[in-house]
């Protein structure tokens, strides 16, 4: 069975880059979904036109986007039952507290400050998985089970 995917909602295409190549060196068998904006996130996690639903097993959210900002996105999926609790990682450059506390109060999991360098990337990446990925225990309300 292979594993559920990992949405990555970025657009910075050195940080998608950098993001996809240090889960890759962690061993990370996930497949990285990459949305470019808020727009394309949103459709793919709440569509409106009876398609499926992108159910991935994390979501690393930026909050600096096009079209709608990762903030509106947070916000949307805390408010439809489909998504309310699934794991969403605020991950981004910002350093403005304005940015971290209005992450945890729409429901932020959790807020990490995106390293400059590769080899801080490839550690942040590293704790994201064995964490997220390999310890976390979701909430039993996500992927449908109550």
């Amino acid at each position: 069975m292979r594993p559920e995917p990992i949405l990555l909602v970025e657009d910075n295409a050195d940080d998608i880059m950098f993001t996809i190549r240090a889960f890759r060196k962690n061993q990370v068998p996930n497949e990285i979904i990459v949305a470019s904006d808020g727009v394309q996130a949103l459709s793919m996690l709440l569509p409106e036109d009876g398609e499926p639903a992108l159910s991935p097993i994390l979501v690393l959210l930026d909050v600096k986007l096009p079209l709608v900002d990762g903030l509106e996105v947070l916000r949307r999926l805390r408010a439809d039952p489909r998504t309310r609790t699934m794991p969403v990682v605020v991950m981004t450059t910002s350093n403005e507290e304005r940015d971290i506390v209005e992450s945890y109060r729409l429901g932020a999991n959790s807020f990490v400050r995106k390293p400059v360098g590769f080899a801080e990337f490839e550690d942040a990446a590293k704790t994201l998985s064995q964490y997220w990925l390999r310890l976390n225990e979701p909430a039993p309300s996500w992927r449908g089970g109550g």
